[in-house]
C-alpha cells in the first residue's frame, strides 16, 4: 500500500461534486461487500475492482476519479494505482463509504443502469440530453442511437426511455427543445442550466440570433459529426464540450479575451 496516493476527504468530495466539472466517483467494493449493502453514493459508477484494467478506458479522461471501497484501504488503493497507470488522475475517498455514511453522506439504493434511446446521428439536442442524463440523473446510463423508425419499438423492447422524437415526454414543445424538457423536469432551479438551455435551444432550432454562443456550438457539433461516424464516440467527445459550456454558464460569462502585446511580453 502506498501512502503517497492522493486522498479526497468527504467534505472535499461534496464540494467537488457541486462544481461544473465534478469528479467521476466509482464504487470499487468487492462483490461480497457490495451485496451486503447494495447502496452507493449518488451518481457514482459501480465497477468490479478486479476488472479495473478493462473499465479504466471507459472513464472520461478529463475528470478526476475518486474511488471508494468500504474503509478506503487496500481495495481502493489497488484500484487507484491501476487507474493512475492508465493515465487517470485517481484519488481515494478517505475512510471509504463507511466514513461517508458516518458523516451523514447521502446514499441511494443501487439500481441497474437506466436505458435511453433516440435517433441516430446526433447533432445538438441528442448530445445535450445524454450529457444531462449522465451528469445529473444516472452516471452509468446507457444511451442508444437507432434508426428513427425504430426508436419507439426499441424503447418498448428494451425498457428504455425515448427522447427527442414526437409524442414522448422529453421532446420539442413549441419553441422549446428536448433539452428544455429535461431541465424543466429535473433542474428547474439551476440558473446555469437555464442559461445553457438557451444556447442549446438556439443552436438546435436555427435561432442563432437569440444566443451568441449558439453559433459556436452548432459549428463544433457539426464538425464533430463530419469527423466521427460512430455515434457513441461522438457522444463521448461531446461530453467535454457540454461540461465546458456548463462551466462557462456557471461562471463569469462577461469575461473576454483580447490580444495584449504588453501581457504577452510578461
Amino acid at each position: 500500500m502506498e501512502s503517497s496516493f492522493a486522498t479526497c476527504t468527504v467534505d472535499e468530495l461534496r464540494a467537488e461534486s457541486a462544481r461544473p466539472f465534478p469528479p467521476t466517483i466509482v464504487d470499487v467494493r468487492r462483490r461480497a461487500a457490495f451485496e451486503r449493502e447494495p447502496v452507493r453514493i449518488p451518481l457514482s459508477l459501480r465497477k468490479e475492482p478486479e476488472e479495473v484494467n478493462g473499465w479504466a478506458a471507459d472513464l472520461d479522461r478529463w475528470r478526476r476519479v475518486v474511488v471508494y471501497c468500504v474503509h478506503g484501504l487496500e481495495v481502493s488503493h489497488n484500484a487507484a494505482r491501476a487507474l493512475r497507470e492508465h493515465g487517470l488522475d485517481a484519488a481515494i475517498l478517505d475512510g471509504g463509504l463507511e466514513r461517508w455514511q458516518a458523516t451523514e453522506g447521502i446514499v441511494e439504493p443501487w439500481r441497474p443502469p437506466t436505458r435511453w434511446v433516440t435517433r441516430q446521428r446526433p447533432k445538438i439536442d441528442r448530445l445535450a440530453c445524454p450529457w444531462f442524463i449522465r451528469r445529473f440523473l444516472d452516471a452509468s446510463a446507457e444511451i442508444h442511437y437507432v434508426d428513427p423508425k425504430r426508436v419507439l419499438a426499441f424503447a418498448a423492447e428494451n425498457d428504455a426511455v425515448p427522447f427527442d422524437v414526437p409524442d414522448v415526454e422529453y421532446t420539442h414543445e413549441g419553441e422549446r427543445c428536448s433539452f428544455d424538457a429535461f431541465v424543466a423536469r429535473h433542474a428547474a432551479g439551476d440558473g446555469a442550466l437555464q442559461k445553457l438551455a438557451e444556447v442549446v435551444r438556439a443552436a438546435d432550432t436555427d435561432t442563432l440570433q437569440r444566443s451568441p454562443p449558439a453559433a459556436g456550438l452548432l459549428a463544433i457539433s457539426l464538425g464533430l459529426g463530419h469527423g466521427l461516424v460512430d455515434d457513441s464516440a461522438l457522444l463521448r467527445h461531446a461530453m467535454l464540450i457540454y461540461d465546458a459550456l456548463y462551466a462557462w454558464c456557471a461562471g463569469d460569462a462577461s469575461e473576454r479575451h483580447r490580444w495584449s502585446p504588453e501581457a504577452a511580453r510578461g
